[in-house]
């Protein structure tokens, strides 16, 4: 009974030093998570400020909603407030960061609003690079829809237009021609499949568009080949063969370079040399992608990803402008005549015009030309053979059928 007793106040006494012990740490950490959720506020510290940091340290923690919510409070509360364009700022930010396709949708919408409210803020080219790159974390495969690509493209463009000076500027180049080899990429699968089923005109302006404004494509040198056959096939050689010389001067380690120089001397054209810094740059690109095709888990990673493989990328200038002269001069050549070319525009009188009646065009050549409305007195009759028959002629007025009409059937004589 007195064993039982001793036990019983031994268990008692330990639970009381171990809470003694625990207590502080229990303060230590209750302090810490307040001073988490408080940030560096201090007293003195003005709200708008106190408001702003809430709310960021919110967002580190991941806890969207709640910092937007911090934030839109500081914006409304204080519209005067020196943390406006941050506020602005961290809302587009907190739905980057959030991801996924609403979350990156409303970044884009935010990020240009930002860019409406203050375009000279010093934050405005990292949120113009914020915008291409939420189409670029959205853009699928080259074989899926490329309209992500495609508004990337745009929005990056319009970043090198808009900042030039820009520390941003080698990384939004980057990003750039990764983006431009998944355009090309989808463009090139589509010209490819119409080449093999022998629809030209529908292969034509994907080939010379790959051509003309992406000469960095891992498979330029397959698009300009293909523009040029494409182009003979519509019988349009002298517009083939620019593309044969650029596909020998500027990817002089591609396949079809002897294929290239063949049709060249066949068109009695010149057959140009690629410069040293080309043959250089081609080399490294190749030496770039046998790395790649060597790399087995790189492969299975890029078929497995939902996304697109940017491995093959290139390296080179960056065009911005859609120059398209070689383009229109190679369409104008092989296109055909468009439907309507030969139809002759005629003036028509005042009298048809109120009349609602369509005008005889020998009529009105005969008013204001007396004498071609006059028959010719030495013309011949024709023989009968020469005449249209009433019957099949539209123009020619049908008789009226009489009542007994239908007796001329049973007898025709």
């Amino acid at each position: 009974m007195h064993r039982k007793r001793f036990d019983g106040l031994l268990a008692r006494a330990f639970v009381v030093v171990a809470s003694a012990a625990l207590l502080p740490g229990c303060a230590i950490l209750a302090r810490h998570r307040s001073n988490q959720l408080a940030g560096t506020v201090h007293t003195g510290d003005q709200p708008d400020k106190v408001l702003y940091e809430r709310a960021t340290n919110e967002i580190d923690h991941g806890r969207f909603d709640v910092g937007r919510i911090t934030l839109q409070t500081l914006i409304n509360t204080y519209p005067d407030s020196e943390y406006l364009a941050k506020s602005k700022l961290a809302i587009a930010d907190s739905y980057y960061k959030e991801g996924g396709v609403s979350g990156l949708t409303q970044s884009e919408a935010e990020y240009k609003d930002f860019i409406t409210f203050f375009p000279t803020a010093p934050e405005a080219p990292e949120a113009q690079y914020r915008v291409g790159m939420a189409h670029f974390r959205l853009m699928g495969k080259p074989d899926r829809d490329i309209a992500e690509a495609r508004a990337a493209e745009d929005e990056l463009k319009e970043f090198l237009l808009k900042y030039p000076a820009s520390p941003f500027m080698p990384r939004v180049k980057r990003r750039l021609r990764e983006v431009q080899e998944v355009v090309a990429d989808g463009d090139y699968k589509v010209a490819h499949f119409y080449y093999q089923k022998g629809a030209y005109l529908a292969a034509r302006s994907r080939f010379l568009e790959i051509a003309d404004q992406y000469p960095n494509f891992s498979q330029a040198d397959d698009a300009f080949w293909y523009a040029g056959q494409t182009l003979e096939h519509l019988r349009a050689p002298k517009a083939a063969a620019p593309y044969y010389a650029r596909l020998v001067k500027d990817y002089p380690l591609s396949p079809h370079v002897n294929e290239a120089k063949g049709r060249l001397v066949a068109m009695h054209e010149p057959v140009p040399r690629p410069t040293k810094a080309v043959l250089a740059r081609a080399k490294a690109d190749d030496a770039a992608r046998r790395r790649v095709h060597r790399d087995i888990f790189a492969q299975m990673g890029g078929v497995l990803s939902s996304g697109p493989d940017l491995s093959q990328t290139r390296r080179g200038p960056v065009i911005l402008s859609r120059a398209k002269t070689t383009t229109t001069e190679a369409s104008n050549a092989a296109a055909p005549a468009p439907g309507g070319a030969t139809i002759a525009v005629e003036p028509v009188s005042e009298a048809a015009l109120t009349s609602g009646k369509p005008e005889d065009p020998k009529a009105a050549d005969g008013a204001k030309n007396p004498k071609m409305g006059q028959p010719d007195a030495q013309a011949k009759p024709q023989d009968n053979q020469d005449k249209p028959n009433a019957s099949t002629n539209p123009d020619t007025p049908q008789k009226k059928k009489g009542k007994m009409h239908f007796l001329k059937k049973l007898n025709p004589f």
